[in-house]
């Protein structure tokens, strides 16, 4: 298990072990599957945003994500930054915001969401959107 807050800044290792490609930025939810889709980095010579899909990934730990492959698709995926997103309750009221996500590093599952209000189970997530994070009334 680590925290997004954890991977965040994490050099980016290709499968040859040659130097970094570049640092995380963030990590990509499908609210849908409840897993993370994608590890978005920032390369280290342009300082261009990449996002390479959780399949690519080998491994990740306290020291680096480590990739299996380096292609990235054509098509970006569509990225709401999870972290600092406002919480909404489908009955309309707020839940305040998203401090942290634990997650799974060998399956990408989440785990928790830790909210200014408390912890908040996955399971309870409907949708995540340029405004909000929606949620299922507890």
């Amino acid at each position: 298990m680590m925290l997004f807050t954890e991977v965040r800044g994490l050099p980016v290792l290709p499968p040859d072990g040659a130097a970094p490609l570049g640092t995380v930025t963030s990590l990509t939810v499908d609210v849908v599957s409840g897993s993370v889709s994608h590890v978005r980095f920032r390369d280290g010579r342009f300082g261009r945003e990449k996002a390479l899909p959780w399949d690519a990934v080998h491994t990740i730990g306290p020291g680096a994500v480590r990739l299996r492959s380096v292609t990235v698709p054509d098509a970006e995926p569509v990225h709401h930054e999870l972290l600092g997103h406002r919480i909404l309750v489908d009955t309309g009221t707020g839940h305040g915001t998203v401090l942290d996500v634990a997650f799974d590093t060998r399956t990408a599952r989440l785990l928790a969401l830790f909210t200014t209000h408390g912890e908040l189970p996955v399971d309870r997530l409907l949708g995540l959107g340029d405004y909000a994070l929606v949620v299922r009334a507890g």
